[in-house]
């Protein structure tokens, strides 16, 4: 593991450095390791890791590039790790997470955010309360804290938060809301957030986020 670990970080310095780029093709594996004093095994397993987080891009038959290294490739690794982790704990630290990022996501969007997307944050809302499933619920609180995320401007930033949604956590969460004839309460917090997106007052926004987020994790580890 020691020489396989050796041979991820020269790769990546290569990638770092900018003497490779995204979308560029990697030297023959020979020529490679010898070049970088490496055993073509070491060498080959390194590939094999960096092209499982999605670094490297192995076509068969016509050699190994670098990816495009674009937040939703490099971040689709976490997601299926997240995936592995959905008990009570994990959940709960994910929140916390969430509670750390989603505020500051929605700071950043009152700077940026224009009408048409606040219309259309207002128009999720007005779905929400009119939905008639937890699934539907889901998916205008999935499109909801995406639309905000994407309104920060920081493609990393939104991306770690769709990573950190979880669909399956969102479905138990709302059918719990559901449950507790709370529905209007936490449409009420998303809307406070859209007037203090529209009125681009980023510490409001940041401070009713937290509230809304804060909420979800105490109704969590009431339950837990």
């Amino acid at each position: 593991m020691a020489v396989t670990d050796d041979a991820i970080l020269r790769v990546k310095e290569m990638i770092v450095s900018g003497e490779l780029k995204p979308g560029d093709r990697l030297p023959r594996e020979a020529d490679l390791a010898e070049r970088l004093g490496l055993s073509r095994n070491s060498l080959r397993e390194a590939v094999k890791a960096l092209s499982l987080v999605r670094v490297l891009d192995v076509r068969q038959g016509d050699g190994t590039y670098v990816s495009s290294l674009r937040a939703d490739d490099l971040l689709g690794a976490l997601s299926f790790v997240l995936d592995l982790h959905r008990g009570e704990d994990s959940v709960l630290e994910v929140l916390q997470v969430r509670r750390i990022l989603e505020p500051a996501a929605a700071a950043m969007a009152a700077q940026r955010i224009d009408p048409d997307e606040v219309v259309k944050l207002r128009a999720l809302c007005d779905a929400a309360e009119g939905a008639k499933s937890v699934e539907e619920l889901v998916e205008h609180d999935l499109d909801f804290h995406r639309a905000i995320a994407h309104c920060s401007g920081n493609a990393y930033l939104a991306q770690l938060l769709d990573t950190l949604a979880g669909p399956t956590v969102r479905v138990r969460i709302w059918r719990g809301i559901t449950q507790s004839n709370a529905v209007d309460r936490t449409v009420a917090e998303h809307r406070a957030i859209v007037d203090a997106l529209a009125a681009h007052q980023p510490e409001l926004a940041r401070s009713w986020s937290t509230v809304h987020v804060a909420g979800v994790e105490q109704w969590l580890s009431d339950l837990a």
